[in-house]
Order: C-alpha cells, then structure tokens, then sequence
C-alpha cells in the first residue's frame, strides 16, 4: 500500500513533464511550489512562488489581494501590468492613464496634489492653495479633472469682465492678471502695477487710482505735471510761480515729496553759495520780481563798495567787479586780490597794503623794484652796489626773499664753476670793485704762474693763457698739455714712445726751454744719414730748425 502512493506521487511529479499545463507555456516552475499531492487546491500559506521575480512586484494592497482578483484566467502571463488593465479610470481619461503619478498602492487618497500641480506648471499658491478642487475643475462629476490651462484670464474672464474701478474692459487692461496683481497674495491687490513711465513715489503714491485717472478711461491723462498741478501752480505766493514766470514743469524745482518742499531750484546761471545762499527769495528779487535781477554783483553791492574804507574802493578807483577780489563769504572776507602784475610773494606777502600803496594811491604804484627799493640799493655794502655800478634791476640778483638772500647773480659772462665757485665776492673783485674785474685768467693768477716749480711755466716760457692745460679745479690738477700742437710733436710721429720723462729731453728741469736732440742721436748715426747735407751741424738747435716735425 505504502508502495503504491509513492508511486502515485511519482507520476503525478512527472505530469508537469508529460502533460500539458492549463497555466500556458510561460510558466517554467514545478507545480509542488504552489498545489500538493492531496488535490489542486491551494494552501496560500505555504505557497512558495515569489512575485517579486516577475515584473510586477506586490506592495501595499496588491500583497494581500487574492490572485484570482487580477488573473481571471489560468494563464498567468495574460495579466497586463499597467494599472488601467485591472483599475477602472474613474477620471475618464481627463488624468491621463497612470494611475501611478497620483494614487500609490497602499490607497486611493492622493496627498500630493501641489506637488502635482508645480509639475505642470500651475504651482497652487496663495488664494489658489486653499480651494478645493472642484472650485477649478468643474466638470459633470466630481471626479473629472478637465484641463483649464495655466493663464489666469481662464478661470479669472469673469472677475476681469466684472471689475469697475477701474473697468478692465474699457480700458483695454491685458488679460495677464500677474502684470497687476500678486499670485501670493488672497484678494486682488494691484502693488504690482508697473508704472515705471510715471513712477509713483512719496506723494503719488496713492492707493486711490482715481485721484489721477478717469477710471473709465486711463488713457487720456497726460504725464505733464501741470496737467493736474495747474491751480496749485496758479495759487503759489511765496513766490508767486505766475508773477515771476516760473517754468511750468513743477521737476525743474520740485520732487514728489507731499507740500511741495524741499524745493529746489536750478540757479545755476547764478550759483547761490555762501553768503548767497539765503532762504529769502525777496532779498535778491525785490518786491517779487525774478524776470528783471541783474546777475552784476555791482549792481546789488554798490553800497557796499561806495562805503569801504581799509582800503576806500572808490578813492583807490578798485574794479567795480566784486569778484575780482572777494567769493561770496559773507562779511567779503577773506579778499584775494589778483594781483599778478606784480605777484606778492614772500617778503611782498604782506597785509597792510598802504606799505606799498603810499596814501592809500592804487592807482600810481609802480611796478619796477628799484622804484620802492632804490633806499635799499644805495645803501648796499657787502657789495656796495652803486659803487660796483650794479643794474638796479633787483630781480637780476635777488628774489622777493626777505633780507635779499640768497641772491643769485648771473655770471653767466664768467663762469663760477669748480675752484671759482666762492662766496666771497671780494676774492676776485678786490676792494669791492666790480667795475674792472678782468676776465683774463693771468690777470689774477699771475703769481700763480710765477710760482711754479714743476715745471717752471717762465723757465719754459709757457703761455699764460691758463685755460690752454688747466681747467678751474682747485690746485690746478689734472692739467693737459698740448706738446703735440703747440711745440714738437712727442705723442705722434717718429717719437711717439720713444721717451719715458719730459728729462729724457729737457735736461733742465728748471729750464724747459733748454732741449737735447743728440742724446738719443749720436753723432755717428746723424753724420751717416747727413752726409752731403750742406750746412749740416751736429747741434739740437740744428736738429730743431731742419726738423720741427720730428
């Protein structure tokens, strides 16, 4: 017996084998993992199949839902896995068919309706975010969700067709509610008007658009301020705008500020600084009269310049030219006087003006130095100047310095460079005469000159003309003597480096007159290059009036 149900168990295993399966072909799985060997019921709990290898995993409700529910037939892979092939579409296609996008498999509830929103493009906020769905999607059932689309204008025709202040319509508004009115906000709020061509600041800003505009017609205001300021224009006191002809375009002087003030007014034909700047308008315009100012300081100050006394405008016949002078600082000071014609510098920087102005006289001072200063000249010792005959031009020496140092003469005529750059005048212009000072260099150093030793300049007979070896460095040195040019030539021709002293040929130090030719050239040597040479003496001097060349 025993034998017999193994057996029997034997070929029923062999049935999914031999036999055809009523699950399809599909199917490649041994048929214990789901039925047993006591009938083909199904225990769903031991059931060893694994959903989750196909392509439809089981979550949330699917888990737990009776396979029959979805597989209607033993063909297991008849079965669809998109969820329309098992789920009616409640929302007759108006949602599109993935059920997915909205709903999850653990229920129907939808929980992210804003999110799903934002994703096309309608994103639900402000009034939007508290509405209840059906208050956008009106359809004939609750659970239709018709495209509206993502312009405000169609859900909002209505609103727009409906409005009166101001009337959508008939002012030809656009039908983009954003260009006025904030999404964010839960009524109509118009802050985000964009009336950047009249832009509306301190006192346009104003939430009663009819205080400007005919609300029945936003098109015929003009952007001129006098459009709608004409009577306060006309009504002006202090001053009056009509009186004194003020421009019309209230931004020349005025912002939007409520009151009209601060105002301010473009004078600059006429800049009001300083002492000008005054809150009193009548000061200036008298009697309220702004068309017939004269702008001449002259002509308000006259008063002012006819009663000066330090110094007396009008006795000094002063320029009736306020600004030559004085800035607009009240009280007129400080003063600068242009003064170019004769620059007040250093010791002429001075402020009482009568110390130049004898008697107050503007008009007859003189400009030339020596005009006010020849006192100073003639008194002069350290040069005396009219002794020495100086020019009385002061400012060829000096310059306004106070005390006249330090002066600078122009010996330009003889250059004071090296050892002849002293201070002591008197070195060279001796008992203070500069009248006949030579500009010869042996007139002062002639005993310079007799007082060498090395070489003797009057043994040598040198010339006495300094300038020709030395220049004006102090103790002569370096010198540079031109023995080619001036005498025999020793640093060219036949000699050049043929001696190593000036002993080599003048054998008296202390007479360079005094030369030898025969102690390089013997005797032997010269009659032999002279023989039949007529007259020919073996004598330097001889040598010297044959050869003076070398």
């Amino acid at each position: 017996m025993h034998r017999l149900s193994y057996l029997i168990l034997f070929l029923w295993c062999l049935t999914p084998i031999y036999s055809q399966s009523p699950h399809g072909e599909g199917l490649k799985i041994d048929c214990a993992q789901c039925h047993n060997p006591s009938g083909w019921t199904l225990d769903t709990d031991n059931i060893s199949f694994d959903h989750n290898t196909t392509a439809f995993e089981l979550e949330g409700t699917h888990a737990v839902t009776d396979c029959k529910l979805c597989h209607t037939s033993l063909v297991f892979d008849q079965v669809k896995n998109d969820c329309v092939s098992c789920h009616l579409d409640m929302h007759s296609m108006t949602v599109g068919n993935d059920c997915v996008r909205c709903h999850s498999s653990n229920s129907w509830l939808v929980d992210n309706i804003p999110e799903l929103h934002e994703e096309n493009g309608f994103p639900l906020i402000g009034s939007h975010n508290i509405l209840s769905c059906v208050d956008c999607h009106i359809s004939e059932t609750a659970l239709r969700f018709d495209r509206i689309g993502n312009e405000c204008i169609n859900c909002h025709q209505s609103d727009y067709a409906s409005t009166q202040n101001p009337n959508h319509q008939i002012n030809g508004f656009s039908t983009d509610c954003l260009e006025c009115h904030n999404p964010l906000g839960t009524g109509w709020d118009s802050d985000l008007i964009n009336h950047d061509f009249f832009p509306l600041t301190a006192g346009h800003d104003i939430q009663d658009c009819s205080q400007c505009h005919d609300v029945n017609n936003f098109s015929n205001i003009s952007p001129e301020c006098v459009s709608c300021h004409q009577q306060d224009y006309a009504q002006t006191t202090n001053p009056s705008h009509t009186a004194a002809n003020f421009s019309t375009d209230c931004v020349t002087c005025h912002t939007t500020n409520p009151g009209w003030v601060p105002a301010l007014f473009d004078h600059e034909f006429f800049p009001l600084t300083l002492g000008h700047d005054i809150e009193d308008c009548t000061a200036c315009h008298i009697n309220g009269n702004y068309t017939n100012t004269p702008t001449d300081c002259f002509a308000c100050h006259q008063n002012d310049y006819a009663a000066t006394t330090d110094p007396d405008h009008e006795a000094a016949n002063f320029p009736t030219d306020c600004i030559t002078c004085h800035t607009t600082n009240p009280g007129w000071m400080p003063a600068v006087l242009n003064h170019g014609f004769f620059p007040l510098t250093l010791g002429h920087d001075i402020e009482d003006c009568t110390a130049c102005h004898i008697g107050g006289n503007y008009n007859n001072t003189p400009t030339d130095c020596f005009a006010c200063h020849q006192g100073d000249y003639v008194a002069t010792t350290n040069p005396d100047h009219e002794a020495a005959n100086f020019p009385t031009d002061c400012v060829a020496c000096h310059t306004t310095n106070p005390g006249w140092t330090p002066a600078l003469l122009d010996h330009g005529f003889f250059p004071l460079t090296l050892g002849h750059n002293i201070e002591d005048c008197t070195a060279c212009h001796i008992g203070g005469n500069y009248t006949n000072t030579p500009t010869d260099c042996f007139a002062c150093h002639q005993d310079d000159y007799m007082a060498t030793t090395n070489p003797d300049h009057e043994a040598a007979n040198f010339p006495t003309d300094c300038a020709s070896c030395h220049t004006t460095n102090p103790g002569w040195m370096p010198a540079t003597f031109d023995h080619d040019g001036m005498y025999f030539p020793i640093y060219s021709g036949s000699h050049d480096g043929e001696w190593n002293s000036c002993l080599d040929c003048h054998t008296n130090s202390n007479d360079y007159s005094v030369f030898t030719c025969i102690t390089c050239h013997t005797q032997a040597e010269t009659a032999d290059q002279h023989d039949g040479v007529s007259g020919y003496i073996y004598q330097s001097s001889a040598c010297l009036s044959c050869h003076p060349n070398g």
